[in-house]
């Protein structure tokens, strides 16, 4: 059994404590606010899940793939013909999926932070934000879609998960910051 996730904990525990998602989790965050996080998401796992598929990582959960719903999200709240500014937390992280890009298990790691995120406290969240919520609406349990991203993981995935987990919190500073959170 993997112990990936206390492997990781402290980590995990530093991104739930950032500013940005405590307002998303209490919903005090505009619809503009929202969207702007939506479009960060989306830029990031449209690269993720396009390495993930490369290496067939989604070949029996098709359906995981987020990208898809974030964007429509994000377009349905984002003020139109306004433009996206991306912060520099999304360069950095595509700089660093670009250097990862061949390694699977890395690969995984990364899908394992993100998409366990959106089917556990993602369900949470969603109560609490605008609009119609895509991005946290599954085609099936979410548990299920928990226990097969799991069974390809491993303890040896921890150093890149925790790297995950860093991009993350430095993103969510960079929202706050941008929204004018504190």
């Amino acid at each position: 059994m993997s112990k990936l996730k206390e492997l990781t904990w402290d980590y995990h525990k530093d991104a739930e404590r950032q500013t940005f998602v405590k307002a998303m989790f209490k919903g005090k965050l505009t619809d503009e606010q929202y969207a702007l996080y939506l479009w960060h998401q989306h830029a990031i796992y449209d690269v993720l899940e396009a390495f993930a598929m490369m290496h067939g990582l989604f070949n029996d959960i098709p359906k995981i793939r987020r990208a898809p719903s974030l964007l429509e999200d994000a377009i349905e709240l984002w003020p139109s013909g306004k433009e996206v500014k991306y912060l520099p937390a999304i360069t950095a992280y595509h700089d660093h999926l670009k250097t990862i890009m061949q390694d699977p298990d890395k690969i995984m790691a990364h899908v394992y932070v993100r998409h366990m995120g959106d089917l556990s406290g993602g369900q949470m969240i969603a109560k609490r934000v605008p609009g119609s919520g895509k991005y946290y609406q599954f085609d099936c349990e979410p548990n299920e879609y928990k226990e097969l991203i799991r069974a390809k993981c491993s303890d040896h995935m921890a150093d890149e998960a925790i790297e995950c987990f860093k991009f993350a919190t430095q993103l969510f500073k960079e929202l706050a910051v941008e929204c004018d959170l504190g």
